[in-house]
């Protein structure tokens, strides 16, 4: 068993009126005990007699009281895969009327998270580090911790992602339990969503950060599986939306590559949007963080920073081909000093703290997109010519250029093929009428 129990008199204070102390089951574990009060009380005398066989009709029955109590415990506690005295006063010592209600404390000390850390950079944008979580199995307290392990690791985008998700849930229905949230819950929810003119892409990924809290929850012995989780077969369905397409084709990329810019920041970011297009689709944020070093020969080599931070393994290297253009685009607006652990674009600074390097990353590509917006209507381009567009325009030309997925998925960085094939654009009309005249290849031409 991995917490002991004995039934003891306290006898620290004793009830002036009755002469009476009260009953209490002691729980001891990793050398912590902890007292719950029965709603027995029994004078010295009585209670060394408890144990005797020979006593009256009234403490044989108290005995026998204390004997079904100790024994619930125990019963309890066998079934809990790891102990916590936290979960065995919500679900055992609250709901058990022969013990006096306690006031549960929140189990951060069984949260092992490095003091050491400075949260204070973090709370004025992250508020729901310093919410009151003392309305126990709330949600509030596990993305709170959640989002204090994100942001040790450095990973703010995902911190932010994670807060923006619990901010929705909190304007629905409040900072509510684990247990209040249902199938039903999540339909309205859902609805809720609808209502307000979100997408169903957009409230999928708000309701996949509810279900990793549930499991954070559970992990932590905060909530059972068994007993309110709601995701799942046969239970509620996250919502995906439909995978919009957004490569642009060849004559547009060929548009913007000769379009006359009108000042200089349309020019640099013209620039450095065709470079993380020729740079094997590259995310702005890892073209901010190239150093000199990454140069090897004709390649430019780096690792995601994405999945520099969320995989365990050694992540493999992206290797991209430095093109002419990528070359004239570091010559016009890349960093004089050369030396290795330089930025390759004068950009990005180490003295920053990760939340503001964040802001840099994020400043930065708004204005790449800003920018562009501008050169996309003077082009006359119904579709917004963002960054990410970059990223899809590659990866679809690519595979219309005859490249297979495994080819795409590794110059993209990806470690899941299914997260290539998203990328990838349908095939042009043009290309699906040329198939469809093989389907008639048999046919024999007009007989005179």
């Amino acid at each position: 068993m991995s917490a002991s129990i004995i039934v003891i008199l306290d006898k620290r204070r004793m009830k002036k009126k009755t002469g009476k102390y009260p009953v209490k089951l002691q729980v001891t574990h990793q050398r912590i005990q902890q007292r719950y009060q029965t709603i027995l009380e029994i004078s010295d005398e009585d209670y060394k007699k408890i144990y005797s066989s020979n006593i009256g009709a009234n403490l044989k029955k108290l005995r026998q009281q204390l004997e079904v109590a100790q024994r619930g415990a125990e019963n309890f506690i066998g079934e809990m895969e790891n102990f916590s005295f936290y979960v065995f006063e919500r679900d055992f010592i609250n709901r058990n009327k022969f013990y006096k209600p306690k006031k549960l404390i929140a189990p951060e000390a069984e949260v092992h998270l490095p003091d050491a850390f400075d949260y204070g950079p973090y709370l004025k944008r992250f508020t729901v580090l310093s919410e009151d979580h003392s309305r126990h199995g709330c949600i509030s307290f596990v993305f709170a911790n959640y989002i204090k392990v994100l942001l040790q690791e450095g990973r703010i985008g995902t911190a932010i992602y994670y807060k923006d998700s619990y901010n929705s849930f909190k304007k629905f229905m409040g900072n509510v339990l684990f247990s209040d949230i249902t199938q039903s819950w999540l339909n309205q929810y859902e609805q809720w969503m609808k209502k307000r003119g979100r997408t169903r892409t957009t409230t999928g990924i708000k309701l996949r950060a509810l279900r990793t809290m549930f499991n954070e929850a559970i992990e932590m012995n905060i909530i059972k599986r068994e007993n309110c989780y709601p995701f799942g077969r046969r239970k509620y369905q996250i919502p995906t939306g439909r995978n919009i397409k957004k490569a642009l084709p060849q004559k547009t990329i060929s548009d913007i590559y000769y379009a006359e810019t009108t000042c200089d920041q349309e020019q640099r970011a013209r620039d450095f949007w065709l470079f993380c297009y020729f740079g094997n689709g590259m995310n702005p944020k890892d073209m901010l963080y190239l150093k000199y070093k990454n140069i090897q020969d004709e390649f430019i080599v780096f690792v995601r920073a994405k999945t520099e931070k969320t995989t365990r393994n050694d992540p493999k290297p992206i290797s991209a081909y430095i093109t002419d253009d990528m070359n004239e685009i570091m010559n016009k607006w890349g960093n004089p000093n050369k030396k290795p652990d330089s930025y390759i674009f004068p950009i990005m600074d180490d003295n920053l703290n990760p939340l503001d390097q964040y802001k840099v990353v994020t400043s930065f590509t708004r204005l790449i997109n800003d920018w562009m917006e501008k050169i996309g209507e003077r082009l006359g381009l119904e579709k917004k010519v963002t960054t990410i567009v970059s990223r899809h325009s590659f990866s679809t030309h690519m595979k219309q250029g005859g490249a297979s997925t495994e080819f795409i998925q590794e110059a993209l960085g990806h470690t899941d093929k299914k997260t290539t094939e998203n990328y990838l654009d349908s095939f042009t009309n043009a290309v699906k009428k040329e198939y469809a005249a093989v389907l008639t290849a048999f046919k024999k031409e007009t007989q005179p």
